[in-house]
């Protein structure tokens, strides 16, 4: 019980000398008289020990009241200008203090320009990219110098006699050249198509009669047929017998179509050009 009273007025001492520091910090009293209430409870009839502790309680709440106060002043020295103008005038104009440092307006000329001028060098340096990027997509699917360099091939035709046959590479394939006589001519022309598995007319396939211009493979499995042989005297496939005639045209066998006849043309009457 002794102890519970104790703490009581440990308590209630504390409160009240809080309560009167507060006052003084907030102007309501002058100051605060510690040493007069120090020489209250010293004159009072407690005894000693009572004494004693009621006195160590009140120094230390009249040390963390000052403390508190030392706080505040510290903290609003730095703008006790501005906080007093606002107490003395209050009004609803917000002004601020730019003594110590400057305030840019919204939409200033100046860093709108700026603004713009990193917006546009960001765009310039994309689109350039994007641009840079496509070409060098385009060019990767662009044929290169030697692979257009065989695309097409010229042929002289003055070394070829009437009645033979030449092979010549063109694309990795062979390809079959034919200067015909007037009488394989004459056969080829009279030909029914109605009797063709491919239907197709001698000169459809033979831009000049006298020279027919097929790639030699063979439509069936791919094989390279012999040239000037077979029941037709055209061309032979022996891997599965498919006989074509001298206008390349299937008319025995397996095979489906008709020998293919590749792009040409006659630069004059002795060169040609394959593809």
């Amino acid at each position: 019980a002794a102890h519970a009273t104790m703490l009581r007025r440990s308590l209630s001492t504390l409160a009240g000398v809080a309560t009167r520091a507060q006052a003084a910090r907030a102007g309501c009293v002058a100051n605060l008289n510690a040493p007069s209430y120090f020489s209250t409870v010293a004159s009072s009839g407690l005894d000693q020990r009572e004494k004693s502790d009621r006195l160590q309680h009140s120094r230390l709440a009249v040390a963390a009241a000052w403390r508190g106060y030392a706080t505040d002043i510290a903290t609003t020295s730095a703008n006790s200008g501005a906080i007093t103008a606002a107490l003395k005038t209050p009004t609803a104009d917000i002004r601020y203090d730019d003594n110590n440092h400057s305030i840019d307006k919204p939409g200033d000329p100046s860093k709108r320009a700026f603004t713009y001028f990193v917006l546009t060098g960001g765009r310039v340096i994309y689109a350039s990219a994007l641009r840079l990027v496509v070409l060098k997509f385009l060019l990767s699917m662009s044929a290169s110098a030697d692979v257009l360099a065989l695309a097409s091939l010229e042929v002289d035709l003055s070394k070829i006699e009437v009645g033979q046959t030449v092979t010549v590479k063109w694309r990795g394939k062979p390809v079959f050249i034919r200067r015909r006589t007037p009488a394989e001519i004459e056969k080829e022309v009279a030909v029914d198509n109605g009797e063709l598995r491919d239907p197709q007319a001698d000169a459809d396939r033979a831009q000049n009669p006298e020279w027919l211009v097929v790639v030699g493979v063979c439509t069936h499995l791919g094989c390279v047929p012999i040239s000037n042989a077979g029941d037709y005297n055209g061309w032979f496939c022996p891997c599965h017998g498919s006989h074509y005639d001298a206008s390349g045209r299937i008319r025995k066998g397996p095979a489906p179509y008709n020998l293919e006849v590749p792009e040409y043309k006659f630069l004059d009457e002795t060169k040609m050009i394959v593809g």
